[in-house]
């Protein structure tokens, strides 16, 4: 039995809809000196079920373009993410990576056990914390044309490794809400599994594809190096997916292979449009997830909202304190610590699945829903205030800051 067919019409207004709201309050945030991501999401939520309800972030069509969003969104990351700056930070991202894991987990699962309750909950709870959205922040740091500094090598690379072991926590914790028995070799071989992918994909990638530019250089069709450089990008996010670890690794994967090539702004340009169009979605699609219902002060929400505050407090601190894990680090570690708040789709990911399980209940997944909001919306404006946008001095302006001009 073969899902009904969209109304093409309703969906063709749908994203008209997204489409101007995104790009409207982009360009109105961006005005008052915040980052563009930051208007691409209010205006999710304003479209949401909060208020105008005419985006449903359930829905199969909009949910696909958002997943094409935050690929092609991690494409373009990688396409401008020198790979030899961003091992030189592996260590540091690392130690930031790992300190984002523990102490959230750790600080999330004794608030939940302090607040009564159960065992299973306050795990799924801490796992929720681990997360950070490597699309958001990336976003963020783009708008600000800080990409390339060495801070925002290190939030990146904390952020990819964070996903990774966030996908492993989930695989585990899913498990476990099915009853599955937790073992240290199921640990250890998600996490070889995981890992293997990247750095397997980054060092045969490295041999075969400037082999394989050479090749299509020959090639005189128009468009035909960009496609390509798209097929190298949803071909190894197929392949992440397929291997146990995320999509969107694959899709930054393809980027770090394909930034030292001659044709980076060849491909850079030729997805530019793609980009225009799926990557608002992605942000219009997780404000649409958020629920302003939760800060309704009614009796009932007291014990919700009471739950949310703490998780949000923990959430923040334990985030903030691993930009301080690298303590040999000589640059801003405020600044890390800042970029690794935002939990975004990936949060939300923890919460919903906890609610499918049946681990969270209603109350619960709101207190979910209430940290993954407000450490989601936090993070762009306090980064913009420690990291302003970089001046171009002459130079040509930043792409995001340019497209937004209205």
């Amino acid at each position: 039995m073969h899902d009904p067919l969209p109304n093409v019409p309703q969906l063709l207004g749908i994203l008209a809809v997204v489409l101007a709201a995104a790009r409207l309050l982009g360009a109105a945030i961006a005005k008052i000196g915040q980052p563009a991501v930051l208007g691409e999401l209010i205006a999710g939520v304003l479209l949401g079920s909060s208020v105008f309800g005419i985006v449903d972030p359930l829905d199969g069509v909009l949910h696909t373009f958002a997943e094409l969003g935050v690929v092609i969104l991690l494409f373009e990351i990688g396409l401008e993410t020198d790979l030899t700056q961003l091992l030189r930070a592996g260590i540091d991202s690392i130690a930031v990576a790992i300190a984002g894991v523990v102490l959230p987990f750790a600080a999330g699962y004794f608030v939940c056990r302090f607040m009564g309750l159960s065992n299973t909950v306050a795990i799924f709870s801490g796992a929720a914390l681990t997360a950070t959205s490597v699309g958001i922040t990336a976003r963020v740091l783009n708008d600000l044309g800080r990409l390339k500094e060495l801070e925002s090598q290190i939030i990146i690379g904390a952020a990819v490794i964070d996903d990774i072991l966030g996908l492993v926590i989930l695989t585990i914790v899913g498990g476990m809400a099915k009853g599955d028995a937790i073992t240290a070799w199921r640990v250890v071989s998600v996490t070889a599994l995981a890992f293997g992918f990247l750095i397997g994909t980054i060092l045969i990638g490295s041999l075969v594809v400037p082999w394989l530019m050479r090749l299509v250089s020959r090639v005189r069709v128009p468009g035909f190096v960009p496609t390509l450089g798209l097929l190298l990008a949803f071909g190894l996010a197929w392949g992440a997916d397929a291997a146990g670890s995320a999509a969107i690794i694959g899709a930054f994967a393809a980027g770090l292979l394909l930034r030292p090539t001659p044709y980076v702004d060849e491909i850079e340009k030729g997805i530019a449009p793609l980009g225009h169009f799926f990557i608002p979605i992605f942000f219009v699609v997780v404000g649409a997830s958020v629920d302003l219902h939760v800060f309704a002060p009614r009796p009932e929400n007291f014990a919700t909202l009471r739950l949310g505050g703490l998780l949000v407090v923990v959430a923040v601190l334990g985030k903030f304190l691993a930009g301080y894990a690298p303590f040999w680090f000589r640059g801003r570690k405020a600044i890390i610590g800042v970029g690794m708040i935002p939990r975004g789709e990936v949060g939300l990911i923890f919460a919903q699945m906890g609610l499918a399980a049946h681990v969270f209940d209603k109350a619960e997944f709101s207190a979910m829903t209430l940290m993954v909001m407000v450490t989601t919306f936090i993070a762009p404006p306090l980064l913009r205030l420690l990291f302003p946008p970089k001046e171009t001095d002459g130079e040509e302006p930043d792409r995001n800051q340019s497209e937004i001009e209205i």
